[in-house]
């Protein structure tokens, strides 16, 4: 595609949300019209803010952000706010325009036909599916028609036929887009470029090339600055030696240990300040509460098609070490149903007495946003423990400055470890993990399904990353999509 002239520049630009703490530091880099690029980064490097500061949300505290004049932007937010989910279709997508136009209804049935859905316009959102809401936040991003899309995680929720559908959107998409996704395989089918921030330096880096071109070019870079730390450091080692030989024996060898100690401090300098990558979560353990009955009997479930919910029966009772997948199309009820259960709204679904229940909500709903972490944590625990709360918070990066701030100020990746961190405090009976792939570092992911695999209570799981899901022993499933209504 023939890029045009930059469209967005970044020049010097600082920012930090706490004065002592930068979170952006002197950030520099360009993005040219009609561009595909991937945004990378540590969890909490930044890279919502920089889509914030592009809209305007936010202001740098130093230096500029460009955007071309009259250029549009639109972004496709990771989720609903929640004091949207009562809104109607119509309503959701009016929101869109300062002045609403009288042809929405139109524009709403043809942006909707773009990603893949169909609705009736009175419908309120909370009664839509994840990976549907998923949808609607990138149709609301597409109807105000931006020359500059924001995707912040767009593939989370959403099932292998909507990931494919937007995908070849994107391609075909004649304008700017910048995108933020954990979903390697997604990003290197359209992708053009990398900004890569870093969490440590604050710092943007930029790269040419499709995704994994560019993981290769980082991984080798990263190699030739750790051999070259390496050697560096035994000269250092060497000539300090022979600093502590020679300043020992008076006279010219006094000058010579001078001279040495002025060649350490050369090579010291030399040295390259080697990106730290993303510390990866260790291997952990999720206890599971000693239960003897059922953990869950589920005797009927709810199977929505054409928007309607239909009453089916089933016959599956959850026991210790059974895992059973929920499979189905977006919108078929897998979210309905877990909600329901963990609930105790359905009189099909059932928890066993005295079960402790684990939930790993897909939008994170289940937590407190404005208790504190160290809250969040201590609230599940029976025999509270600073110093094992601290432990496990500390094993899923949770750090005692982290501690301190409320659950609403953690990136999305850091409430998902925050879910896990509960789950290792409470020991529930019984796992209901709704998309617990979402928002996580590709990296923590094998340590996560390990401790899932490895956990000896029961599990219900719904999830469309079938690479997780192969990493866990799965007894049973439940295709939503295939039961007879």
């Amino acid at each position: 595609m023939d890029h045009g002239n930059v469209i967005v520049r970044f020049i010097g630009v600082s920012f930090g949300y706490d004065e002592e703490k930068p979170l952006l530091d002197e950030v520099d880099f360009s993005i040219r019209e009609n561009a595909k690029i991937a945004l990378m980064g540590q969890n909490g490097a930044g890279k919502s803010t920089i889509l914030k500061l592009l809209t305007g949300e936010l202001k740098p505290k130093e230096g500029g952000v460009h955007v071309r004049a009259k250029a549009t932007i639109a972004t496709s937010l990771q989720v609903i706010p929640r004091e949207q989910m009562a809104d109607t279709i119509r309503e959701f997508f009016a929101r869109a325009f300062k002045v609403v136009p009288r042809s929405l209804d139109g524009l709403i049935k043809n942006v909707l036909e773009t990603v893949n859905l169909t609705a009736p316009l009175t419908k309120q959102i909370k009664d839509f599916s994840g990976g549907q809401q998923a949808r609607l936040l990138l149709a609301y991003a597409l109807i105000q028609e931006p020359d500059i899309l924001l995707l912040d995680e767009p593939t989370n929720n959403l099932d292998k036929a909507g990931i494919e559908h937007l995908t070849s959107f994107l391609i075909m998409y004649p304008k700017t887009v910048l995108v933020i996704s954990h979903d390697a395989d997604f990003l290197n089918l359209f992708t053009e470029g990398v900004l890569y921030l870093d969490v440590f330096t604050h710092k943007m880096e930029q790269y040419v090339g499709n995704y994994f071109d560019v993981l290769e070019e980082i991984a080798a870079r990263l190699e030739r600055e750790r051999m070259k730390n390496a050697r560096l450091l035994k000269e250092i080692q060497d000539r300090k030696d022979k600093v502590n030989f020679f300043a020992n024996k008076g006279g010219k060898m006094r000058k010579l240990a001078s001279k040495l100690r002025g060649q350490v401090a050369e090579a010291e300098e030399e040295m390259v300040d080697v990106r730290r990558d993303d510390r990866t979560i260790r291997d952990f353990v999720i206890p599971a509460q000693d239960v003897i009955v059922a953990l869950a009997t589920l005797t009927s479930v709810k199977v929505v098609k054409d928007h309607t919910p239909h009453l089916v029966p089933v016959n599956i009772t959850l026991r210790k070490r059974n895992r059973l997948l929920v499979t189905g199309p977006n919108g078929i009820g897998k979210s309905t149903l877990l909600r329901t259960l963990a609930e105790g709204k359905d009189k099909g679904a059932v928890i066993g007495k005295d079960v402790k229940v684990g939930y790993y909500r897909q939008d994170f709903s289940g937590l407190d946003f404005d208790a504190t972490v160290y809250d969040s944590l201590e609230s599940v625990m029976a025999m509270k423990s600073n110093e094992k709360l601290r432990a496990v918070a500390s094993e899923f990066l949770l750090t005692s400055d982290l501690l301190r701030n409320k659950v609403g100020s953690l990136s999305e990746g850091q409430k998902g470890l925050l879910c896990f961190a509960r789950f290792v405090l409470q020991a529930p009976g019984l796992l209901i993990l709704d998309e617990p792939t979402n928002h996580i570092n590709f990296r923590h992911l094998p340590v996560i399904a390990k401790a899932i695999d490895a956990y000896k209570g029961g599990l219900i799981l719904v999830s469309h990353s079938p690479e997780f899901v192969s990493q866990i022993h799965v007894t049973e499933t439940l295709d939503l999509g295939e039961l007879k209504v």
